[in-house]
């Protein structure tokens, strides 16, 4: 199909969400003064004609992402994209090394779009070149090696997304543009402090950087981060205490600390004030509604209508109901939740996170957490999950945590709990074993041990208790008497079949009557001896 001998003078090519297959027509390229083409969202395969990159010098935006796009993304001898300000090409099957080519248009490009690929190599160095760069997402592809100091120079970078590769070594020294928004680093290798990194990034909103090797403890520049809503440092080996400096942080929404070496108390002003409200008046990060406004001259205003949104939603993995999920755009913004598990933390839950009413997920298992559970817990009222287990909690579970309806997952097994379990009404009516298992002194439904019942109070005696009672004197009697009867015959059958001791038993017997004669005697008065 002979495209652009038809449409020579398109300015923008939009064909975007259909069923289109096959390869894209190399004609594209004989679109000269195309500025805007958007073929993603359908299922073309093959490569990036070369007559596209060769031809289409004015080409501003460039969208291919998710289709079945494969091979190298761009040779340099055919690459004549100097002017585009965005290239996606997400969501293909591109593979090699980020081509060199594209540092070409490092004075225009604002957004690069390379994640979900098979790339591979070392992140190049000369991005950091690239001055006018904003987003920059490169995530799920097997790139290697540390991320370049250079990164370092570009001072309009708001989105960084290089998670799920094999990035490895320190985050580069001082690294903290000042217009990040949105670091999401997770899933690598990466290793060493974060020290200084970010520590002058006020703006940042999102700092994920879960499953890695970072050590030491958090810094405190982290309660100077005063936009942050996502902190997400799971799985990695951290450790000293929970900085109170993180109860600066009015807008954070989801904290997860889990899986780290972490000790001390929970810090008790830990009630985060942007989970308290209503969470349809909580600011949204950045979506699909952000235009990016080309500063292009003699551009109509049906080109500016046209340009696809610059910013994708942003995405947030969290675990929740023992399930991790990813939670993007506008269900992000309803999400809010605690995750201080596998850790060391010590002392009794503060009584203050009851405050916490906005709260979908709270989850404390697997510490060294004493006390009780705190009975403010029933305010939690939007709470979904709740994990307490594996810890040394003592005490009776509150019964009005019963008004807790919206929560779908509950444990507090594995501690030294006693008492009754909750009534089993509401949500507490679907709980099983397994939610109450391991408290030796717990008791009551759905546990098989059953709560005893109390003693029953003392009764006045009846007739018949009274009658009962003296019956039970009379058998007394009579078995004393059989008793003593069978004794004496016993002793009569003895002194009979022996005659030894019968001529002793005699002797005895005489011997003592004779003492008793002689004592009687010597007391009775004298006026009755003779």
């Amino acid at each position: 199909m002979q495209v652009g001998a038809y449409l020579p003078m398109l300015w923008n090519l939009n064909i975007s969400k259909n069923d289109f297959d096959g390869c894209i027509p190399s004609s594209i390229g004989d679109m000269k003064e195309l500025l805007f083409l958007d073929l993603s969202y359908n299922k073309l395969s093959g490569g990036i004609p070369k007559h596209l990159a060769e031809s289409c010098f004015n080409l501003r935006y460039l969208v291919l992402s998710n289709n079945s796009l494969e091979g190298q993304i761009f040779s340099a001898a055919n690459f004549n994209l100097k002017y585009l300000m965005r290239l996606q090409l997400d969501g293909n099957q591109f593979n090699g090394k980020i081509p060199e080519c594209l540092s070409n248009s490092s004075s225009f490009l604002r957004g690069l779009y390379l994640g979900d690929n098979h790339l591979s190599g070392r992140i190049p160095s000369w991005l950091g070149n690239m001055s006018q760069l904003v987003d920059l997402k490169m995530s799920n592809n097997h790139l290697e090696g540390p991320i370049p100091p250079e990164f370092c120079q570009l001072q309009n970078l708001q989105v960084l997304n290089l998670a799920e590769n094999n990035i490895s070594g320190d985050l580069p020294p001082r690294f903290s543009p000042p217009k990040i928004q949105q670091v999401h680093l997770s899933k690598n290798k990466l290793e060493g402090q974060l020290k200084d990194a970010f520590f002058n990034s006020s703006s940042l909103v999102t700092l994920e950087l879960g499953y890695n090797h970072f050590n030491g403890g958090i810094p405190n520049w982290i309660g100077r981060l005063s936009n942050l809503t996502y902190l997400i440092l799971t799985h990695n080996n951290l450790e000293g205490e929970v900085p109170h400096l993180v109860c600066n942080l009015k807008r954070l929404r989801l904290i997860d600390l889990s899986h780290n070496s972490f000790s001390g108390q929970i810090p008790y002003c830990l009630d985060m004030t942007s989970l308290h409200g209503d969470f349809l008046t909580a600011t949204e990060p950045m979506g699909n509604e952000e235009m990016i406004q080309i500063e292009m001259k003699n551009l109509s205003s049906f080109y500016h209508r046209s340009v696809a949104p610059l910013r994708k939603e942003e995405t947030v993995e969290f675990t929740t109901k023992k399930t991790s999920y990813s939670y993007q755009g506008r269900i992000l913004t309803y999400m809010s939740g605690v995750d201080l598990s596998c850790n060391k933390l010590t002392g009794e839950i503060p009584h203050q996170i009851g405050n916490l009413i906005g709260i979908h997920s709270l989850n404390l298992s697997y510490n060294n957490l004493t006390g009780t559970i705190p009975s403010t817990f029933s305010n939690l009222e939007q709470i979904e999950s709740l994990d307490l287990s594996h810890n040394n909690l003592n005490g009776k579970i509150p019964q009005n945590i019963t008004q807790l309806y919206n929560l779908a997952v509950f444990s507090v097994a594995y501690n030294n709990l006693s008492g009754k379990t909750p009534e089993r009404i509401n949500q507490f009516g679907t709980f099983e074993e397994s939610s109450y298992q391991g408290n030796p002194l717990l008791c009551g439904l759905p546990l098989p041990k059953c709560c005893g019942s109390p003693p029953l109070a003392p009764k006045a005696l009846t007739d018949n208790d009274e009658d009962i009672n003296f019956m039970d004197m009379d058998i007394f009697y009579n078995s004393f008497t059989a008793s003593y009867i069978v004794v004496v015959l016993a002793i009569a059958i003895v002194l009979y079949v022996n005659p030894y001791w019968r001529r002793t038993w005699f002797y005895l017997v005489e011997t003592w009557m004779t003492s008793c004669y002689y004592f009687i005697i010597d007391h009775l008065p004298k006026g009755f001896r003779h």
